[in-house]
């Protein structure tokens, strides 16, 4: 819900700000319709992320098609540096070289004073379902932001964040073009929105490379699982234990255990394989390998 409220305020501010551009021949207010045009078609790509990603895990992808949520997501990201940071960077180089004036600049404040309207709604909707999200996972706000696995939640957010601080810096931008009469201004105020989207970009590209190539659980989340091995009847300890992202929320749990008792192998192997299937019966449980631990083995502590 939060990325469709996203996606339709995206494009009709795009439509708006592409308009008062025009109109107006501000290099901050084109570089702000950039933006939102930018915004809304990576709203797309979280879209079919979101989508993608909840498709159950059959035999060819045993450990689900969570991951496809960073891929897309990744593309998205590299959709705000290309169609918003380098064509607002290069659109207000080109404005310092060649000034303009801007015409009609109470245009530009209507339709920047409606978009922040928008982009707020957006914004609120984000921000009540990432403390929502981070009380119940029990982490700051801004924690669950930079480093959970909710990566389609983090772009609306980055996304939404920087809409807001866009429309403040093109605002600015042009009313100190107004103020002082030197369009160097406008021309700034658009580099620094491309700037802005550059640094938006590339955290969020960051972020989705490091759980592509595999991210563990936090400390918290690691003891909390080992906390549930060891609690259950069947273990007597367990000396291994692997917890890696697969995608939004889900895990690959991987863990070497001590059974209760010495029952002979085909018993052993038949309840390992009932106790990974009631591991995955967990929400946050993708997929579950267990295996027996050595006696030498030391035991892990949680």
């Amino acid at each position: 819900m939060t990325v469709i409220i996203a996606f339709t305020a995206n494009v009709l501010v795009a439509i708006a700000k592409s308009v008062a551009a025009a109109l107006t021949g501000s290099a901050s207010m084109l570089a702000e319709a950039a933006h939102s045009w930018a915004d809304a078609g990576n709203e797309v790509f979280l879209i079919v992320a979101d989508k993608r990603s909840a498709k159950p895990k059959d035999e060819r992808h045993p450990l689900g098609y969570g991951r496809e949520a960073y891929v897309w997501s990744l593309i998205a990201a590299f959709g705000i540096f290309t169609a918003g940071a380098v064509v607002s960077v290069m659109h207000g180089v080109q404005q310092l070289s060649h000034p303009g004036p801007v015409e009609s600049p109470s245009i530009a404040y209507i339709v920047l004073g409606a978009a922040f309207v928008l982009e707020g709604v957006s914004f609120t909707q984000a921000t009540i379902q990432v403390r929502r999200r981070s009380r119940k996972l029990r982490v700051s706000p801004v924690r669950l932001v930079l480093s959970g696995s909710d990566t389609t939640l983090r772009a609306v957010f980055a996304e939404d964040s920087a809409a807001l601080i866009g429309i403040l810096l093109a605002a600015s931008g042009i009313f100190l073009h107004q103020i002082t009469g030197n369009a160097i201004w406008d021309a700034i105020g658009s580099i620094a929105i491309g700037v802005l989207l550059g640094v938006v970009a590339l955290v969020l590209i960051d972020r989705n490379r490091k759980f592509l190539v595999g991210a563990e659980s936090s400390p918290r989340v690691r003891a909390e699982v080992g906390q549930q091995l060891l609690a259950h009847s069947d273990i007597e300890r367990v000396t291994y234990l692997h917890l890696e992202y697969v995608g939004p929320g889900r895990l690959f749990l991987v863990a070497e255990v001590d059974m209760v008792g010495n029952d002979d192998e085909n018993d052993v192997a038949i309840e390992l394989r009932r106790l990974e299937r009631e591991l995955e019966s967990h929400e946050g449980i993708e997929t579950a390998v267990l295996s027996l631990s050595v006696n030498d083995e030391e035991s892990l502590t949680f």
